[in-house]
């Protein structure tokens, strides 16, 4: 079974990205039209100005706006580290969602775990 990075990199309608330490790669609030997986390098996700998480190599990010109506970022993301991503838009997005199901689940899978992340931290500042 090929990891999300490996099928991005499979169906990705661009040639890869790459982003030094410090670059944002995208902004919230603005349109999406891609989404990216990482091959090399570590993102920060920030919203409100604080990093939520990071995301290492292998995982992917930015497929919300591809999948929300108004296709707008709801995050801000900058290179951690030097980066290098593989970039795929919604058409091929979709593709590979209809041709490589198991794709679907590995993107579910990322965002399920990226939740579970977060209630934990929630969980914790809850009781503080």
């Amino acid at each position: 079974m090929l990891s999300p990075v490996e099928t991005v990199k499979l169906f990705q309608s661009q040639p890869e990205q790459t982003f030094s330490k410090g670059e944002v790669i995208f902004r919230s609030g603005e349109p999406g039209t891609v989404m990216y997986g990482i091959i090399e390098g570590e993102i920060e996700m920030y919203v409100d100005g604080k990093v939520i998480e990071v995301i290492e190599k292998g995982d992917v990010f930015g497929q919300g706006a591809l999948v929300h109506e108004d296709h707008l970022r709801g995050s801000t993301v900058m290179a951690k580290t030097d980066c290098k991503l593989a970039v795929l838009d919604r058409e091929h997005f979709l593709f590979a969602v209809q041709q490589t199901p198991l794709f679907a689940l590995e993107v579910i899978r990322s965002y399920s775990d990226r939740h579970r992340r977060l209630k934990k931290i929630l969980d914790v500042l809850g009781n503080i």
